[in-house]
């Protein structure tokens, strides 16, 4: 019986270290404001081309040089290196330099260990400065 589980596991390594990336997306909104610290929070839906979906919370917070307010609509975020859906939880670094009036669109990558999430957004409001912090995905 110990030689069965052992030949599982090697089966089990085998095909999991030849898995293919997930192709997945987040679609998102997300409002916040800064002053000194900078504070945003939004919900959204990562869906993967394997028919997989997670509802998700997000949130940014950071501190640095940051003054306003601001809002992203219809935004869009796409996953590198996923080979499971439940890795896009948690926090990703983060580090910006954002200027924008009225009208404005973001794009930014952030990184989680080998998982970097390229998220791109049209919003509104008017924002100035540089800031660093983190961008953390939870379950809804």
């Amino acid at each position: 019986m110990p030689l069965l589980a052992i030949a599982a596991c090697v089966l089990f390594a085998t095909s999991a270290a030849h898995a293919e990336p997930l192709d997945c997306k987040l679609t998102f909104t997300m409002s916040g404001w800064s002053a000194f610290y900078k504070q945003a929070s939004g919900t959204g839906v990562v869906r993967c081309t394997n028919g997989q979906s997670l509802k998700v919370k997000i949130s940014a917070k950071g501190g640095g040089l940051s003054f306003g307010k601001s809002q992203i609509d219809d935004g869009i975020g796409t996953f590198s290196d996923l080979y499971n859906i439940e890795d896009v939880i948690g926090g990703y670094a983060t580090a910006e330099a954002h200027a924008g009036a009225v009208k404005s669109a973001t794009a930014r990558v952030v990184t989680k260990g080998p998982i970097s999430l390229a998220l791109t957004g049209k919003g509104r409001g008017w924002d100035l400065g540089v800031a660093f912090g983190s961008f953390i995905i939870e379950k809804r």
